[in-house]
Formats: structure tokens, C-alpha cells, sequence
């Protein structure tokens, strides 16, 4: 069985540093594929709608099959990371046991065309996580078609969340979160979901040590053009992970690392343990997201100088942008009232004085800048600074 805390003190080893940041592309990856050995079994599986390879890895040669998929979100690369960590661990005998017990299937970057332009959609704006009913899309066909000739015994359904979530009604900040998608409109607790719940209870357990409260569960509502839902009302236990934030790593890299080890515990409980779904209710133990943090809260901020006893906060939002194959971070303010049921991952006390920008006389919703005054001292709006560093 799997000892997290050796694995975590192994983990600068594994990690594939190769990978960093926030923009990961087939560009970033092709090299790494090239680089692996024969144990992996690689093909391209097809080509995205603007024709890009996507690429698929089968590793192992136990019974037990699980498939797993990362970046159906272009934007969403944490998980990509955590694969290739993953990758070069199993290159170690401590994975021996796994590979003999288990067969892998991973497709690394299912939206090629959104990775390349860091965007959610793929190159047609279809989310391919909409697409699982319709199958309009190519990188849609790709998928299904794995799915359907591997015959998995489980799915890992990998993604990544903005920083707006908290664990439950907590200040704590959902660093991953997991969801046992509904197979149907009632979420009924069929034995496929309890399958699922028990192997994201094992996870929570071994995240909880690390990330103590800051793991969360998303909501259940059933869209059966989901993959997910799709995929567990077909029968087979689908677990969707979620990569958030962990203080002031906005490059994720941070939460990579508790990704990996997610991933890894799940697979151990598979290859080791008979997944039964009997050990499925402390999953609803794990508190559900809220929405209730902005990157940045300015509290008790004067805006206007006529007005010199109102005070407000303000609500500030990272916009992702990707600049010359780095993605850059625009601070914008969202929202302008009383936020004090909300958290920031920065938060700036103004302590009731004018609060103002150069290019601005008053600040208003949708105002962009990267600094701002307060009583005409430059303050920033990133935490430590810079956002690019992990």
C-alpha cells in the first residue's frame, strides 16, 4: 500500500519539471512523450478539429482498467502536470505491484486546440464537457471510442477550478475538490456512485494530513450531456478531480503535487483493495463548494472625495490572459459593495481612506489595473507580488 508521506518526500524526483506554470500545450508535451519508455504503449487516437494529434498512453497489464483524461478544458493544465509526475513514477519498482494489477489508459491533452489558445472551449467554442450526448465534436468522438474499446472499470475525469471556491462555508480555500456525478435526474445512490464515493473518501483521507479542511465536493445536479454523468449511467464509477487553489500559488504547482498524490492513492486503493461502494457515506462528510472568494478584497475604501463617510469593498478577479506563450494575470474589479460574508485570498484594510487609480477619477465595476492607491500610496494587487512564481 501506498505511504503518502514517503511519496510526498519523494516528490521533487517524479516531478516532470519540464511542465510549469499554467499554459501547457501538445508543444510542451510531445518532447516528454518521446522520452518514455517502452512500457508505455503510445498511439495517436485521432486529430483535434483543427488537427492536432491527440495522443493516448496504455501502461500496465492487470485486469483491473482505469481511464483517465486530462485538459477536455484547454485551460485547465494542472492535471496534465500531475500526469506526467505520475508517469515518471511509474518508471520506479514501488509502482510494480500497480502495474501488475492495473492497465492504464490516459489521454494527457483531450483539447489540444484549447490548450494551444488557453481557452475552455475547443477550436468549433463547443465544451467538450457538453458534448457527451450530442458526440459533435471530434475530440468527443476520440473519447468515446477509447472509452467504449478499453471497457474501463473506472474513469478519472480530470479539471481544474478557479480560485472563487471555498471549502464549504469556510475561509478555506477548495485546494481539490472531487464529484460523484448523478447518473440520473433523481442522483439516485446506485452501486456505480457509491463506487466512486468510496474511492474519493480514500483520497480525502489521505489529502486531510496535507491539506487539512480544504478539500471540497461539488455539486451533484444531473446533466447527462456531462461526460461524467454520461459515463456513470453507463455503468462504470466516474470520478470528476478538481485542481484549485492553494494560497498564493496562482502557477498551481502547489496543488500539482497534492493532485499527484490523489491520483496515486486512488490507483492504490484499486489495485489493492476490492472497491465495493460499501464504504461510500463519509463522502457526504466532505463539505460542499461555495463560492466565496475573490482574489483580492479591498474593505472600507472611500471612492469618492465628496463622500468621504461611505466606505466600500471591493471585490477584484484574476482574468487569465495568455501573452506571448505566458499567461499573465489582470486584476479587474467585480463587484463594489458590502463583502463581508466573502474572502480574499488578498485582503487590503483601507481603513476608511480614498482609494484610487491614476487613470481612474472614481473606481467602478470592470475597472482593470495592477495597482491601485490608497491615499495616494501604490499598493499591489498581487500576493508576494508576482503571480507567476510557485
Amino acid at each position: 500500500m501506498l505511504d503518502k508521506a514517503t511519496f510526498l518526500s519523494q516528490y521533487k524526483r517524479i516531478k516532470a519539471t519540464a511542465l510549469k506554470h499554467r499554459y501547457v500545450t501538445n508543444t510542451h508535451i510531445e518532447p516528454l512523450l518521446k522520452a518514455l519508455p517502452s512500457q508505455f504503449n503510445q498511439t495517436v487516437l485521432g486529430t483535434s478539429e483543427a488537427g492536432r494529434p491527440i495522443h493516448g498512453l496504455q501502461i500496465g497489464k492487470g485486469t483491473k482498467r482505469v481511464f483517465m483524461w486530462s485538459q477536455m478544458h484547454g485551460n485547465e493544465s494542472t492535471t496534465t502536470k500531475a500526469l506526467f509526475d505520475l508517469f515518471n513514477y511509474f518508471k520506479y519498482e514501488d509502482c510494480k505491484g500497480l502495474l501488475e494489477s492495473c492497465t492504464l489508459f490516459i489521454i494527457p491533452i483531450l483539447n489540444p486546440d484549447g490548450a494551444e489558445a488557453y481557452t475552455r472551449l475547443n477550436a468549433n467554442k463547443i465544451d467538450l464537457n457538453r458534448d457527451a450526448i450530442n458526440q459533435s465534436q471530434s475530440e468527443s468522438r476520440v473519447l468515446r471510442t477509447v472509452y467504449e474499446n478499453f471497457k474501463p472499470h473506472f474513469c478519472f475525469n480530470l479539471h481544474g477550478q478557479r480560485t472563487i471556491f471555498s471549502a464549504g462555508k469556510s475561509d478555506n480555500s477548495s485546494v481539490i475538490s472531487f464529484l460523484s456525478p448523478s447518473e440520473n435526474i433523481e442522483r439516485s445512490l446506485s452501486e456505480t456512485r457509491q463506487k466512486s464515493m468510496e474511492l474519493i473518501d480514500v483520497m480525502n483521507q489521505a489529502l486531510q494530513p496535507y491539506l487539512p479542511n480544504q478539500i471540497g465536493r461539488y455539486d451533484d445536479e444531473f446533466n447527462d450531456n456531462c461526460v461524467g454523468d454520461y459515463f456513470q449511467s453507463q455503468g462504470t464509477p466516474t470520478v470528476l478531480f478538481e485542481a484549485g487553489h492553494f494560497p498564493n500559488d496562482y502557477s498551481r504547482e502547489h496543488t500539482r503535487k497534492y493532485m499527484t498524490l490523489s491520483l496515486m492513492s486512488a490507483l492504490d486503493y484499486v489495485a489493492n483493495c476490492k472497491v465495493s461502494g460499501k464504504n461510500y457515506k463519509r463522502y457526504f462528510e466532505i463539505p460542499e463548494n461555495k463560492k466565496l472568494f475573490y482574489d483580492v478584497i479591498v474593505r472600507n475604501a472611500v471612492l469618492n472625495s465628496l463622500e468621504p463617510h461611505k466606505t466600500y469593498d471591493l471585490g477584484i478577479q484574476h482574468t487569465e490572459v495568455l501573452v506571448s506563450g505566458q499567461v499573465e494575470f489582470k486584476p479587474k474589479i467585480l463587484f463594489i459593495g458590502d463583502l463581508s460574508e466573502k474572502y480574499g485570498h488578498l485582503e487590503i484594510d483601507a481603513l476608511c481612506k480614498r482609494v484610487s487609480h491614476q487613470q481612474f477619477e472614481i473606481l467602478t465595476k470592470n475597472c482593470e489595473m495592477d495597482t491601485l492607491l490608497i491615499n495616494f500610496i501604490e499598493i499591489s494587487l498581487f500576493s508576494n507580488n508576482n503571480l507567476m512564481l510557485g
